[in-house]
């Protein structure tokens, strides 16, 4: 979901932005307007979230699976050694990724024993001090699991995948070697990677990287060593600008947990429905939930999209139901989803 204030306001501008008589999306990349339009967009997500200025902020391609491959490209050299959490899929896919990468990875940490409902408790585990990084994921958009704490590396750099959580409370960069970010959830429209690099980290590129996936290169570019994708920075642009407009991040953390601790409650609360998470590792950002007949779960979709309640079925790897509550769901939304809930177990119970 992403704010109607911004699709309104992308929509007012869509066949002439700012005078142009043209859409952003048919400007030159490279023209003052653009370019201006991109710096833009980097100051405000330097402003909101206190990126440091020996970080470099990047806007790229391929998403955050392009990533996982990409982030060994620019930080090791076959035969090293990388650190992994291993809390869901998405960190499991990461961990292929680096894999096939020719290093070693040293998953300190598997939560696959508890089918991904729990995160490791902070000091249960050792970091390798020869890892060139420890990469883990913040939250889990399958299983709705979540880190409550920042892993605590000492000197290895912490790489953190935050496509699902990115902007829904202030983080510490100054924490991290590397964040990265597909723009999907919290950041606009698919198309736009957002790539917060320490900047002693880059220029360590393989041979082998292409330029487009090679930090320093793209950094001295100001990421338009190629076409971006214009029109994702330009709503990622108008994103920064809502969130700022609504009291900033600490203000939208205040509201994602308020979302959640209400949909959390509501499913505790109830005999017809259940959350498999355990309450430390809730995400506030994906909240799965089964019903206690599996039967009535196509009938309770149906319902629920003739309600208005759309895209709440589970992922096909875990089956049931999940409810996401980016930064733009409304707290209004999830007492429309908590009401129908009630309806249908009712009806059913």
């Amino acid at each position: 979901m992403l704010p109607t204030e911004v699709l309104e306001k992308a929509q007012s501008e869509l066949t002439d932005w700012q005078g142009s008589g043209m859409s952003v999306m048919e400007v030159s990349h490279r023209g003052e307007a653009f370019i201006e339009c991109a710096a833009q967009a980097e100051q405000k997500l330097r402003r909101l979230l206190g990126v440091p200025d020996n970080y470099k902020v990047l806007f790229l391609q391929g998403g955050a699976t392009g990533q996982f491959s990409v982030i060994p490209m620019n930080l090791t050299r076959p035969g090293d050694t990388v650190a992994l959490l291993n809390t869901g899929q998405w960190s499991a896919k990461a961990a292929k990724a680096a894999k096939a990468q020719q290093l070693t990875v040293d998953v300190i940490a598997d939560e696959a024993a508890s089918r991904y409902t729990t995160v490791p408790a902070p000091g249960s585990y050792t970091v390798p001090p020869d890892a060139v990084y420890l990469h883990y994921t913040p939250n889990e958009t399958i299983n709705g699991v979540e880190f409550g704490y920042v892993p605590d590396c000492g000197d290895v750099p912490l790489v953190g995948d935050f496509s699902s959580t990115i902007l829904s409370r202030p983080i510490d960069v100054s924490q991290y070697g590397l964040i990265y970010a597909g723009a999907q959830k919290n950041l606009g429209p698919a198309g736009l990677t957002l790539v917060i690099v320490r900047q002693d980290l880059t220029g360590k590129a393989r041979s082998t990287t292409p330029d487009v996936w090679d930090y320093a290169t793209m950094a001295a570019a100001d990421s338009m060593l190629n076409t971006p994708p214009t029109f994702a920075i330009y709503l990622f642009g108008l994103i920064l600008d809502w969130v700022e407009a609504t009291g900033g991040l600490a203000a939208m953390a205040q509201r994602n947990r308020a979302k959640a601790a209400r949909l959390y409650a509501a499913i505790d609360g109830s005999d017809f429905y259940a959350n498999p998470v355990c309450p430390t590792a809730r995400s506030w950002m994906n909240v799965p939930f089964s019903l206690a007949d599996t039967s009535l779960d196509a009938d309770f979709l149906a319902q629920a999209e003739a309600h208005g309640l759309t895209n709440l079925k589970g992922h096909r790897s875990v089956g049931g139901m999940r409810a996401s509550l980016y930064n733009a769901m409304p707290l209004a939304g999830v007492e429309a989803l908590i009401g129908f809930m009630d309806d249908f177990a009712n009806q059913r119970g």
